[in-house]
């Protein structure tokens, strides 16, 4: 079984759980594209999203796989539904890098 925390792009280098969120969701996830740090671009930044999920105890790696439904800006999930499915054709270690990554975004 392949080992989620060694980086794809160096295949020797293991990378921390938030490193590898970080990597995917910049890289593969393609999230990056309507996600920034700390403005809305498409979808809300990261630190909104961190925000409301911690807020409400939510899981961002289950909404990831399509298991529960949008909290933050449901009016964009139609925008985001093809990204979905990316993320759940991911492993449960890849998106719960995304989800560490995010929400080590204060």
């Amino acid at each position: 079984m392949e080992n989620p925390f060694v980086s794809t792009e160096t295949e020797t280098s293991v990378l921390t759980p938030e490193a590898l969120g970080k990597e995917i969701f910049e890289g593969k996830g393609m999230c990056a594209t309507c996600h920034k740090v700390d403005q809305k671009i498409v979808g809300p930044s990261i630190k909104d999203i961190s925000k409301i999920y911690t807020d409400k105890k939510a899981s961002i790696s289950l909404f990831l796989q399509g298991e529960t439904d949008p909290i933050v800006d449901p009016s964009q999930y139609e925008i985001m539904k093809a990204n979905l499915e990316i993320t759940k054709a991911m492993t449960e270690a890849e998106v719960q890098a995304i989800e560490k990554y995010m929400l080590s975004i204060k």
